[in-house]
C-alpha cells in the first residue's frame, strides 16, 4: 500500500474511532449532568432521549451518500466529516438549553452520518482482495471510540464539567480535519476497479442483501441500546462510585470487544462467514438475558460476553457487503444498509428512556434486546455458507451451475 494511501487509511480509522466515540458522550455526561441539575432537571431518562435527534439524522443522512459522493468526491465529504462533527461537538458545550442541546447533538449526528458509507468503502477498496484484517483493524479503531466514549467522558467530566467532556472531543475532530486535508490524494478506487469483481449468481446477492438489511436493521437497535446504556448498567449493578471508575467498567467491557473484532477480522479472510457468524449470534440472545438479572462481577463478565459479539458480528456484516456487493455498487449498498440500520438505531434512545422511566432500571431494555438477538441468529442461518467466498475464480464456475 503507497504512503498516501496508508495516510488516508490511518485517518479512516481514527474516524470510525471518532464517529462511535462523538454517539455515545451524552450516555455518560448525563450521570453527571442529573447531579447537578439546572437547565435540564435531573430525570435521566429525558436527557438521554435529547439524543434521538442524533440518532434519526445519523440514520436518515447515510442514505444520501451514495449520490454526495458522486458530485462532491469521497475525500470533500469526509473533511465535512472532520470539520461538521467536531464544530457540532464544540457548540453542544456551549448549549444552555435542553431545546440547544438536542439541536447540536443532531447536527453532530448529521455530519457523522457521513462516514459510514463514504469511510468503509473508501476503506475496502484500499484493502484489495483480503479485506477481512483491514476491516478488522478498522472495526477495533471504532470499538476503542465506544470503549473510551465513556471513561474519558466520566474523567472530563467530574474534573472540568459536562460541558468539557463534548469540547475536547470537538477540537480534536477539527484538528484531524485540518490534518486530512493536508493529506496526499490515493487513488484507491482506480487500482480496484483493475481487479475483476466475480460472477456471483443473482440469487445468492439477493440472499445476502436480504440478510445484510435485516440485520442493520435489528443490529442497529441491538448494538446502540447496548452502548447506550452499558454505563447506566455499570452503575445499576457494580453499585454507585465515583463515575470514572464506572466509566473504566463499560471501557474493560468494551475492549472485550475490540478484542474479537480484530480477531474475527484475521479468521474471516481463512474461511466463510457464516462459520464465524453462527456461533457469534448462538452466544448473543442468552448473553443478553442472563444481563438482565446479573449483578456485580458476573453483569461484568456477561457485558464483555455481549460486546465481543455485537462488535465481532459488526466486522462480518462490513465483509459480507465486500464479498457479495460489487465494487460500482458498494457505496450505495453501505448508504442503504445504514439508512436501513437508522430505523433500530434511531429508536434506542427512546426505548432506553422509556422503559428506564417505567421500570426504575435497565434491565427490561436489555431483555427487549435478548428478544431482537434471535432474529440475529435466524439471519446467521439463512446466509449462505459457500467456498467461492475464500477462491473467488470458483463463482464463474458455479455461474453455470445455478442456471441450469
Amino acid at each position: 500500500m503507497a504512503s498516501a494511501a496508508r495516510g488516508q487509511v490511518a485517518l479512516i480509522n481514527a474516524a470510525h474511532g471518532l464517529t462511535h466515540y462523538s454517539l455515545l458522550i451524552l450516555p455518560t455526561a448525563v450521570l453527571m449532568m442529573v447531579t447537578r441539575g439546572g437547565a435540564f432537571g435531573t430525570d435521566y431518562g429525558r436527557i438521554v432521549a435529547l439524543s434521538t435527534g442524533m440518532f434519526v439524522l445519523y440514520g436518515l443522512f447515510s442514505l444520501p451518500q451514495g449520490w454526495l459522493a458522486a458530485r462532491l468526491g469521497r475525500r470533500t465529504l469526509m473533511a465535512a466529516f472532520f470539520l461538521g462533527t467536531g464544530t457540532s461537538l464544540a457548540l453542544t458545550a456551549l448549549a444552555p438549553t435542553p431545546a440547544l442541546l438536542a439541536l447540536t447533538l443532531a447536527a453532530a449526528g448529521l455530519f457523522a452520518a457521513i462516514y459510514h458509507p463514504i469511510g468503509t468503502a473508501m476503506l475496502v477498496e484500499a484493502a484489495g482482495e483480503r479485506p477481512g484484517r483491514a476491516i478488522g483493524v478498522n472495526g477495533v479503531f471504532g470499538n476503542l471510540g465506544v470503549a473510551l466514549a465513556p471513561v474519558v467522558t466520566a474523567f472530563l467530566a467530574q474534573g472540568f464539567g459536562w460541558r468539557a467532556a463534548f469540547a475536547a472531543p470537538g477540537l480534536f475532530a477539527i484538528a484531524l480535519g485540518l490534518l486530512w486535508l493536508r493529506v496526499p490524494v490515493a487513488d484507491t478506487a482506480a487500482a480496484h476497479a483493475a481487479r475483476p469483481f466475480p460472477p456471483i449468481p443473482r440469487h445468492l446477492v439477493r440472499r445476502a442483501v436480504v440478510v445484510l438489511l435485516l440485520i442493520a436493521a435489528v443490529s442497529g437497535l441491538v448494538f446502540n441500546a447496548f452502548t447506550i446504556l452499558l454505563p447506566k448498567l455499570m452503575q445499576e449493578r457494580l453499585g454507585d462510585g465515583l463515575l470514572p471508575l464506572l466509566g473504566l467498567s463499560a471501557f474493560g467491557v468494551t475492549l472485550c470487544g475490540a478484542v474479537t473484532q480484530f480477531s474475527v477480522g484475521r479468521l474471516i479472510d481463512r474461511t466463510t462467514l457464516r462459520r464465524v457468524f453462527l456461533p457469534m449470534s448462538v452466544m448473543l440472545a442468552p448473553a443478553l438475558f442472563g444481563l438482565a438479572f446479573a449483578r456485580g462481577w458476573l453483569a461484568i463478565l456477561l457485558a464483555g460476553v455481549v460486546a465481543a459479539t455485537v462488535f465481532g458480528q459488526v466486522t462480518v456484516n462490513e465483509t459480507m457487503t465486500a464479498r457479495y456487493i460489487s465494487p460500482a455498487m458498494r457505496t450505495r449498498m453501505y448508504s442503504v444498509r445504514f439508512f436501513v440500520g437508522f430505523l433500530g438505531s434511531a429508536a434506542a434512545a427512546p426505548l432506553v428512556g422509556m422503559l428506564h422511566d417505567r421500570t426504575g432500571t435497565v434491565g427490561a431494555a436489555t431483555l427487549v434486546l435478548a428478544a431482537f438477538a434471535v432474529i440475529t441468529f435466524g439471519c446467521a442461518l439463512f446466509f449462505p455458507d459457500r467456498r467461492e467466498e475464500l477462491e473467488p475464480h470458483l463463482w464463474a464456475e458455479s455461474v453455470p451451475a445455478a442456471a441450469e
